[in-house]
């Protein structure tokens, strides 16, 4: 019977895989390059401007509600801890509620999920809705039409619109007043670069002096 010793010797012992350009794959050093030339194509002056538009939302005392699905949900609850926490703005995910998410999708249907949940906000024009999606959200192709409701939602109400989005956009990014739009450099990994540089976006975004009120935890541990 082969000890807890020997396995951690063997897998101590067993050799590393070769790099990626040994292998003749490359792709780690592909994606990285891939990554650095989206980032360098992001219209920095739109940055800077949702910037400005978000600290006059906050200004005025409006919340900040954000909206994304899969993945993006995700950066959607840690986005409203990063507005909440540095920022000092009063900000909110549907997501983050699941019985109410599911009771409407289940109850009333997918695609109103996201408006419902804006309406029982009471949404006003002193709000903003800050939607991360790498298709932006599109009717005419059935995809992530919650979204398309919630901002057609939003607009009725007279709220500002912030988007981080791949792709052409879709309807975020014909219906909001700030877009991000993350390029597409390669056509077969348009979701892990979009969402990957939403995420250092909106910490750029949470990090700027326009908007950051309390530092960052690790930045002052020596």
């Amino acid at each position: 019977m082969t000890s807890l010793t020997d396995l951690l010797q063997a897998l101590h012992e067993r050799p590393l895989p070769a790099p990626a350009e040994e292998t003749g794959t490359g792709f780690a050093a592909t994606f990285i390059a891939e990554t650095i030339a989206i980032l360098e194509l992001i219209d920095i002056a739109e940055v800077e401007r949702m910037a400005a538009g978000l600290a006059h939302v906050r200004e005025l005392g409006g919340r900040l509600f954000i909206l994304g699905v899969g993945g993006s949900a995700g950066h959607a609850s840690h986005a409203v801890n990063d507005f909440r926490k540095l920022c000092g703005f009063e900000a909110y995910a549907p997501t983050d509620n699941v019985s109410e998410l599911t009771a409407r999708a289940n109850d009333e249907g997918w695609e109103t999920c996201f408006s419902a949940w804006l309406q029982g906000s009471r949404v006003s024009a002193r709000d903003a809705v800050l939607v991360f999606s790498v298709g932006g959200g599109n009717r005419e192709k059935n995809v992530s039409v919650n979204i398309v409701r919630a901002l057609e939602t939003a607009t009725a109400a007279g709220a500002h619109i912030f988007g981080i989005v791949g792709r052409d956009g879709g309807f975020t990014r014909a219906a909001a007043g700030f877009c991000i739009l993350v390029p597409v450099l390669a056509a077969d990994r348009v979701t892990p670069h979009t969402e990957g540089l939403c995420a250092v976006l909106w910490h750029l975004l949470v990090s700027h002096p326009l908007l950051q009120r309390t530092p960052t935890k690790w930045e002052s541990v020596k």
